[in-house]
């Protein structure tokens, strides 16, 4: 495997990238494309059908796919990062709270170190799911969470996971909101980037 970090115990069976590039929508070209990355990581839920307490593995586990996930993101992305969004899905054995515990207490800084700054909460979303679930990322702007013409989200599905036992864990970037905002709202031009929100 060429992931050169502690995995502290888990087990990746599968990472997968996915991205697109919007040329053109409603009939009118855009600017520049706007292209849209996802990572996602498909590893053993190791509290797949028992109930624990403590779920401080899987937070710590949330510190590790954040640096990874969103390092290979953005290197898909080859652009500065303007949105960013997570979400994971928990296999019929797993909980919604072993997704919570990745995508909360840590994976948010090693993402932000990555991306440059981000002040704004990185959107998420989790789910139960089987194998090939599609999984709906929220995405705001990374500096500042009102500015409107970056609330969008992006898709993924994965044809063979999550098994039962399985989790699948993921982070998106985009470099840019959606084509032809005309909806009105804070600009990003605009934001004081100071408190997250404008």
């Amino acid at each position: 495997m060429s992931i050169e970090v502690d995995l502290k115990g888990m087990e990746i069976r599968k990472i997968v990238t996915y991205s697109e590039e919007i040329f053109m929508d409603g009939g009118k070209a855009v600017e520049r494309p706007i292209k849209k990355v996802v990572c996602a990581a498909v590893i053993k839920n190791p509290y797949a059908g028992e109930y624990v307490e403590d779920l401080s593995k899987l937070i710590e586990w949330g510190e590790v796919l954040g640096k990874i996930l969103t390092e290979r993101a953005v290197e898909i992305l080859e652009d500065n990062v303007e949105s960013y969004g997570k979400g994971g899905i928990a296999g019929a054995k797993g909980e919604l709270e072993h997704v919570a515990a990745i995508l909360h207490p840590k994976i948010g800084a090693p993402m932000r170190e990555v991306v440059g700054g981000g002040k704004a909460i990185i959107p998420s979303s989790k789910k139960y799911g089987c194998m090939g679930t599609p999984l709906d990322i929220p995405l705001h702007y990374k500096d500042a969470a009102f500015v409107r013409s970056h609330f969008d989200a992006v898709t993924i599905s994965i044809s063979d996971a999550p098994r039962d036992d399985e989790l699948v864990i993921a982070v998106a970037v985009t470099n840019g909101g959606r084509p032809h905002p005309r909806v009105g709202g804070l600009k990003k031009e605009e934001i004081k980037g100071i408190d997250g929100l404008r």
